[in-house]
């Protein structure tokens, strides 16, 4: 996916256009200079495209005031990752000799810009003095209102043409994308280059040491997959260093364009918040996820009972995702990755799997004749057929007489029927509810 940053100096209305652009307010918009310090990202669409888009703080090139310099340095990482920038300027203020100096910057990064003229709030002709931001020398500038969202159609036209075309993924369509992610030091490096038998990836003690998302192409046996080795993902606050904000970023990217995310978890510190943190992401993604205990081998005060012991404190401490497998490998030494290869295998089967709609409404006729479908006020629930409407994962549409009696416990029994008719239990699945003739 495609980075697209907003740059600009304070109080140009960056993060009011970047709420405008995502459709959500993610982004503190405040008349105080210098409200957005970090970058902000997330996903926006247009005319069926995705790019993911980086709000970030204003730019000031001669401020000698600390915050407003640490700024300038995170819009300038968000440059230079970027594949294509906006730049926004207002119209009120006319051209500053900061628009100047900033937009003198961004031609020399040599990457793509569009140049945006925002607080145009009236509809008509622009100003006069629109024109005198042609003397910046970054092309024909496009007049917005952020608040309004006046010209952001024709904006987001023009970054798609300034956009370079998509590089096509390099590896075999059927590969399996795997993501390994988890927290810093867990050894996500080390189980990539055992598994590609080579120093692919740094290895190192030293936690951040991968800063950026890393493919590696592996064939076993008859399967083909692409493991993705990513930064360590680490909570906000502790995400201090610049260049690491851009690192959790492409981690994030890397689960949204995975099949399969190993969470790794270091079994010598245990479940930590952060581990859940990680995992949930990739929950929330509707990701399959296979959960490693890595460090296995460095246990020490270990007997027969010490793994299951630890598997059922680990299904607890992950019970918002009951269906993630557990293994306990050992990345130095290879101890179960074929283990883990065989869970990948499964989980991936099971998360784009497909199952027909007559098998699937034998089955609720059964699950609704076992247990009755719940009422309220003599009128009761009815439910009609299902169907599948997706895989990746399984999403399957039921369509019933009124969502209100569909109540959260008898969603969880179909859900659960599902399940152990299918043999659906290494994967996430929804259940979205329809009322007869709604679309």
């Amino acid at each position: 996916m495609q980075l697209v940053a907003i740059v600009g100096r304070p109080n140009v209305g960056k993060s009011t256009l970047f709420n405008k652009l995502v459709g959500k307010r993610l982004s503190i918009v405040d008349d105080t200079p210098g409200v957005t310090r970090d970058r902000i990202y997330s996903r926006c669409e247009w005319l069926n495209r995705e790019f993911m888009l980086i709000d970030t703080g204003g730019i000031e090139p001669e401020s000698s005031d600390v915050i407003l310099a640490q700024m300038r340095e995170q819009a300038m990482l968000a440059i230079e990752s970027a594949d294509c920038i906006i730049f926004v300027v207002d119209l009120t203020a006319g051209v500053t000799a900061s628009d100047a100096d900033v937009a003198t910057m961004l031609t020399k990064s040599g990457k793509p810009v569009v140049l945006a003229v925002n607080k145009d709030d009236n509809i008509g002709d622009v100003p006069p003095e629109f024109y005198e931001f042609y003397n910046l020398g970054l092309g024909d500038p496009i007049a917005i209102s952020a608040v309004h969202g006046h010209g952001t159609g024709d904006l987001l036209d023009a970054v798609f043409e300034k956009l370079p075309p998509e590089e096509a993924e390099p590896f075999d369509d059927s590969a399996i994308k795997v993501a390994v992610i988890g927290k810093p030091n867990v050894g996500k490096s080390s189980l990539v280059n055992y598994i590609t038998g080579s120093a692919r990836s740094i290895v190192s003690d030293i936690a951040g040491t991968t800063r950026d998302a890393v493919d590696s192409e592996v064939v076993r046996g008859e399967n083909k997959y692409v493991f993705i080795d990513t930064a360590g993902i680490r909570r906000k606050a502790k995400v201090t260093e610049n260049i690491e904000h851009f690192s959790v970023l492409r981690a994030l990217m890397a689960v949204d364009r995975a099949d399969v995310c190993v969470v790794m978890i270091d079994a010598e510190v245990g479940f930590t918040e952060q581990d859940s943190k990680v995992a949930g992401y990739a929950h929330d993604k509707g990701r399959a996820v296979v959960i490693a205990v890595n460090k296995w081998d460095a246990v020490t005060d270990k007997n027969d009972k010490t793994m299951s012991e630890f598997t059922k404190k680990l299904q607890n401490d992950f019970s918002f995702m009951s269906y993630a497998p557990f293994v306990f490998i050992s990345a130095k030494t290879g101890s179960r990755v074929d283990k883990l290869f065989e869970l990948i295998d499964i989980v991936h089967e099971q998360h784009s799997r497909r199952i027909s709609t007559g098998v699937l409404n034998d089955m609720l006729s059964y699950a609704t004749s076992r247990v009755q479908p719940p009422s309220d006020k003599g009128k009761r629930l009815k439910l009609y057929y299902m169907t599948q409407a997706s895989t990746n994962p399984p999403n399957f549409v039921v369509f019933c007489n009124s969502k209100d009696l569909f109540h959260y416990s008898y969603q969880r029994y179909i859900e659960n029927q599902i399940r152990e008719t299918f043999g659906l239990d290494k994967t996430p699945i929804k259940l979205t509810v329809r009322e007869r003739g709604e679309q």
